[in-house]
């Protein structure tokens, strides 16, 4: 039990996640977490369905709170740090999942110099995810602990010293999903194409991805084995998957996927950068 007062700005599927990994594991009570989001129907699921402490004022959800959670989408983050600027508790630790926004960005606009930032991906809603995260300067080693009980409630956690590397995860891992998911989707309809039910091709597809990172898995843990001396395994002379394998080189298989995930990566980069929020100067309007 982490015996935190924990916020959450923004209260989407991440959110919740990050709510019900915690319940889950135990970490937290209903009692303690907070869920704010615009839309007051939101938050009344939320409150039915966990018994969070529901608010549309993100300056009340964080009355008091010793963790933030900033879980908003990129497009909404500047008017959420605006309308926080100074006003985050003193000795609150700031954990930002919001894709792209660099610390710097965050601690600014939040006027709050203790801030970890993290990428978790899709899987983290069954507690099956991996998110990488990094702390700012001013995050002392009891709030790095907090940050990695809350983080290692949706899955694995990798604690990272450069920052580059969480735009670099957001490609990967981050957006990763995505890739499977068109890559699961090509191959059911291929299956569905040669004659095959749908159900039957999707359930095929799913328990041979299931079953291929399963065994890559344990003979990995046991060898260190690269993943292309496993796909040599499979693949005999003249055979099919030979011939797959053959036609996937020549399409430019390997080449799309290195440059889906660059485009994500440079995505990502752009996105810290867009429409740089307008924070109150110190002796103007909004002065703390």
């Amino acid at each position: 039990m982490l015996n935190k007062k924990i916020a959450f700005i923004g209260s989407g599927a991440m959110g919740e996640a990050m709510i019900s990994g915690l319940l889950r594991q135990g970490l937290a009570r209903p009692e303690d977490l907070c869920a704010s989001d615009p839309h007051q129907k939101r938050v009344d699921e939320l409150q039915a369905k966990y018994k969070v402490q529901p608010f549309t004022d993100n300056h009340q959800a964080i009355a008091g709170t010793n963790v933030v959670v900033l879980s908003v989408k990129p497009q909404r983050l500047n008017d959420v740090l605006k309308g926080l600027h100074g006003a985050i508790p003193g000795g609150a630790l700031v954990l930002s999942i919001v894709a792209g926004a660099p610390l710097s960005k965050i601690s600014k606009g939040l006027k709050h110099e203790a801030v970890v930032r993290s990428m978790p991906n899709t899987p983290a809603q069954i507690g099956q995810g991996i998110t990488v995260w990094i702390a700012s300067a001013m995050v002392s080693e009891a709030q790095q602990e907090t940050a990695r009980t809350i983080l290692s409630a949706f899955g694995a956690e990798v604690m990272v010293e450069d920052e580059n590397y969480l735009d670099m995860a957001t490609a990967l891992s981050g957006t990763g999903p995505a890739y499977v998911f068109m890559f699961m989707e090509a191959m059911i309809d291929a299956g569905v194409h040669m004659g095959l039910p749908r159900r039957l091709a999707e359930q095929l597809v799913v328990q041979t991805l299931k079953g291929s990172v399963s065994y890559y898995q344990e003979i990995n843990e046991k060898t260190n084995v690269h993943v292309a001396a496993l796909r040599n395994q499979v693949t005999s002379p003249g055979g099919t998957s030979a011939e797959a394998l053959y036609y996937l080189e020549k399409a430019g298989f390997r080449t799309a996927i290195s440059r889906a995930v660059w485009a994500a990566y440079q995505r990502s980069l752009e996105l810290g950068k867009e429409a740089p929020a307008h924070f109150p100067q110190e002796g103007g309007v909004g002065k703390d």
